[in-house]
């Protein structure tokens, strides 16, 4: 078989890849391990996605808004960063006049589920569920894929898009960076005793990183991250046990709180691939740059990344040259570092300083925060960091996945 581009992975960022070459005429193939119905009624797993003001007016060119109810999306209309023990901390409201949200928050499961009805009908598609690439030839003049069920596809393009832990990039030789901060994020929903105020809050407590993350009807996403063994613990306690528990770790900030969903954990590591590119293979989403949830711009970043090749590649298509030239895969590569490279090593070191229950750290980052809030310009460059959009703009500080 033959196809112009081969999408590796069906997630929100290689669905949206497909989605956003749909009317270009060329020949696409998704490849997915997961079951059809998976991608059809993806489950709930716990994750709620801070989507940017710029994601959002992406994903409503791509048709994927429209497959979301008004109960899928909650409004972001502040964020709070604290440092320990102390009610001082870092305020971040929206940027630009007129905006009454920093962004927006949508389940996991809701985002894959719209990326699906989106593609679901899109001709010179083909969707290939229910199995996994078992190998990879660069060899021959076009890549050649031989997918688990057998069947051999040769395309003029290969795109991985399947996690960051990606097996196609480990196949084609790419090697990533990868920092593993050994503990676990647990995330559920919960119901507030107290109102939130759409206002999501970031709390670098010693000892544990406390994130809430304002859904609609008094309720919450809860993020927990702490070594791997107390989140087991965690997730083995009763219900009610459990609402004690997390109203304790908040402090009683939000009075009773009571669980309303399964509860999910996830080893946290970042990972950053070494190179975007290579002949005739690019990464997207994750596959390319997978960021530690405190700033909540993975998938934001992803879509970026689907933005960015896609532009080439209509661009280079529409005037009849080589949708896989290396040129074009360079330039890519170049734009998605650019914008990308910088806030996953603010990341990390944020993410380093302000877990550090060292004294010397403690009084660093108290007197940051301090220092960010009662001085804009300094504010403003904390806030970027902790919540760029991939081009500088402030958003959503605010911990997901």
């Amino acid at each position: 078989m033959n196809v112009d581009i081969v999408v590796v992975g069906a997630g929100p960022a290689g669905l949206c890849m497909a989605r956003s070459l749909a009317d270009t005429g060329l020949s696409i193939m998704v490849v997915e391990q997961q079951p059809l119905a998976a991608l059809r009624e993806p489950p709930f797993d716990g994750r709620e996605i801070a989507l940017t003001q710029r994601s959002v007016r992406i994903l409503r060119e791509l048709g994927l808004w429209d497959h979301l109810g008004a109960a899928d999306v909650s409004p972001l209309r502040s964020a709070r960063v604290l440092n320990g023990g102390s009610l001082r901390g870092l305020n971040v409201v929206p940027s630009t006049t007129g905006e009454a949200e920093l962004g927006f928050l949508v389940p996991n499961d809701r985002i894959r589920r719209a990326a699906y009805a989106a593609i679901e009908d899109v001709p010179h598609l083909t969707l290939v569920c229910d199995t996994a690439v078992s190998a990879l030839s660069m060899a021959s003049e076009l890549p050649r894929l031989t997918l688990g069920n057998g069947t051999s596809v040769e395309a003029r393009l290969v795109i991985a898009a399947d996690s960051r832990f990606s097996q196609l990039r480990r196949d084609a030789g790419i090697a990533a960076d990868m920092h593993d901060f050994g503990k676990s994020m647990l995330v559920c929903r919960m119901a507030l005793e107290k109102p939130h105020g759409q206002e999501a809050l970031e709390w670098f407590d010693h000892g544990q990183t406390l994130a809430l993350l304002p859904l609609h009807h008094g309720e919450a996403s809860v993020v927990l991250t702490l070594p791997g063994q107390a989140i087991k613990s965690l997730l083995a306690m009763d219900e009610e046990h459990f609402g004690e528990e997390m109203h304790r770790r908040f402090q009683g900030r939000f009075g009773r709180m009571r669980l309303t969903s399964t509860r999910h954990a996830y080893p946290l590591v970042a990972t950053y691939a070494r190179r975007f590119v290579m002949s005739r293979l690019a990464l997207i989403g994750d596959a390319a740059v997978g960021m530690h949830p405190v700033t909540a711009h993975g998938f934001n970043l992803g879509l970026l990344s689907v933005e960015t090749l896609a532009r080439e590649i209509r661009q280079a298509h529409a005037a009849g040259e080589n949708i896989a030239a290396y040129d074009l895969l360079r330039r890519y590569q170049h734009a998605h570092r650019l914008a990308t490279r910088p806030l996953y090593l603010a990341t990390l070191g944020i993410v380093k300083l302000f877990t550090d229950d060292r004294l010397p750290a403690r009084l660093i980052r108290g007197a940051l925060l301090q220092a960010s809030q009662a001085t804009p310009p300094f504010r403003l460059t904390l806030a970027r960091m902790l919540a760029a959009d991939g081009h500088g703009r402030c958003s959503v500080p605010a911990a997901s996945a």
